[in-house]
């Protein structure tokens, strides 16, 4: 397969969806294949290539994940073991939930921690700092009870990393996983990214005009406590050749087994867009009998998607710098790449009409500790939208990014609780209405993340 067909479509996708700055690579065959379009920054113009950075955000999961289970696999680690065997100090809002949390609940986010703490600027923004401010946290659910997507639980694991090495969180990353996989473009922190060509960030506003992010990093410079859950910077090629790494034997770093593991469900997920099921860090996907695993990242204007099939020897990264629709454009590209190199064509749900009976059921606002979600409905419609809480968007002296506006949802074929976006900068993600006993509903997932229900409609 060539790869002018590749550029070609890169090209006008980008063009479509205005990102400024895209890079792409697809690993088949052994064969390195890139396609990159547009330029790093509107300001200082320079074409984005397979060596140019951008905020790498959540898929900076996947490197934390290794790292734990290199240190595992060295016996250092149990992950079966309660986080408190590593970090005595931890405190939460509940002191059973503290006890009882493992290593393997922070890997597989069946912690039952909400997503993350807001970092503010201030005070101690060290991971050790981090862990302090935990009991602030909610808890969502009992530990081992469900999947929620936890930044929290990620960063908590950083914590474990650097306890049991005795080295700062990002010097034990590069010893245990970055240096012998040979990623020198793999960096945390500004005063790494700067020195290298990387890529800015950009968010549309509601007038159309785009603005570069700031922060450049999805949290303030000096975030330590961010790192694990988020904060790696990487290229194209490094990514390619950390897809290369996942798929080979560990090269030295860890068994084989040890690394595989990571691929093995260990939880399932229901009607999510990241996957079927998560093994340790990864999103698990069945294509059409074939099994992926990947992992997504949204920073500040800057979205990141990773996808490998293991038995294909294939992967597919997607690096874009505008928000929101720099995931739909990775989307986009995973799509093109499975169906033209793999030929797997992925199937879209087809949405039920609207049922006011059931529209009325989840109309109400939901929230997470850091935003709110809204579901309303004019009769004719649902729709759903979802932003930073206004507080906190007034309190940060930096801009953040823009809120999703409504946009509509409608119902999928079955037990009438699963639903799928239809339009705007989420369009395709899929997510479900969670009930209590007596059938009213209490959550709604997006993102693989649960938003409990504050209000209904009044």
């Amino acid at each position: 397969m060539s790869q002018d067909k590749l550029s070609e479509f890169v090209k006008a996708q980008a063009t479509e969806l205005g990102v400024p700055g895209v890079a792409v690579g697809v690993l088949l065959d052994g064969q390195e294949i890139y396609a990159s379009h547009g330029v790093t920054s509107l300001g200082t113009p320079v074409p984005v290539d397979e060596k140019t950075l951008f905020h790498l955000a959540s898929v900076s999961k996947t490197f934390t994940a290794t790292a734990l289970m290199r240190l595992a696999a060295e016996g250092k680690v149990d992950l079966d073991a309660p986080v408190r065997r590593y970090v005595p100090e931890l405190q939460l809002a509940d002191e059973q939930a503290a006890a009882q949390i493992t290593v393997l609940n922070l890997l597989n986010h069946t912690a039952g921690l909400d997503w993350n703490l807001i970092d503010d600027g201030e005070g101690d923004r060290s991971l050790a700092g981090l862990v302090a401010k935990l009991p602030g946290l909610p808890l969502i659910a009992p530990p081992g009870a469900r999947a929620s997507y936890s930044q929290a639980g990620y960063n908590l694991a950083g914590r474990i990393v650097e306890k049991v090495t005795g080295l700062p969180f990002e010097q034990a990353m590069a010893s245990l996983v970055l240096e012998p996989v040979g990623l020198s473009d793999t960096v945390y922190g500004l005063a790494e990214v700067m020195v290298r060509k990387f890529a800015v960030g950009y968010n549309r506003g509601d007038d159309g005009e785009l603005r570069a992010a700031r922060p450049w990093g999805a949290f303030k410079e000096g975030a330590r406590g961010d790192n694990p859950g988020g904060g790696l910077a990487s290229s194209v090629s490094d990514l390619l050749r950390w897809a290369r790494f996942q798929l080979g034997d560990g090269d030295g770093v860890l068994p084989a087994a040890e690394l595989h593991r990571m691929r093995e469900q260990t939880v399932g997920l229901r009607a999510s867009t990241l996957g079927d099921g998560l093994g340790i860090c990864w999103f698990l996907r069945d294509l059409d009998g074939l099994h992926a695993i990947g992992h997504g990242g949204s920073g500040n204007g800057q979205f990141a998607e990773l996808l490998i099939v293991p038995e294909r020897n294939f992967a597919v990264v997607s690096l874009a710098n505008v928000g929101p629709n720099g995931y739909p454009f990775n989307q986009s590209v995973v799509r093109w790449a499975l169906e033209h190199y793999l030929g797997v064509v992925e199937k879209t749900p087809q949405p039920l009409p609207y049922d006011e009976r059931q529209a009325q059921q989840v109309v109400g606002r939901y929230e997470i500790d850091a935003m709110n979600l809204d579901i309303a409905t004019d009769g004719a419609r649902l729709t759903l939208a979802v932003g930073i809480k206004p507080e906190i968007r007034e309190a940060s002296d930096e801009e953040m990014p823009p809120d999703y506006p409504a946009a509509d949802i409608a119902f999928l074929p079955g037990d009438g609780d699963e639903y799928i976006v239809t339009e705007g900068g989420l369009k395709g993600q899929r997510g479900y209405f969670s009930r209590d006993a007596n059938g009213a509903v209490t959550g709604v997932d997006l993102a693989g993340r649960l938003f409990n229900r504050v209000t209904e409609a009044s």
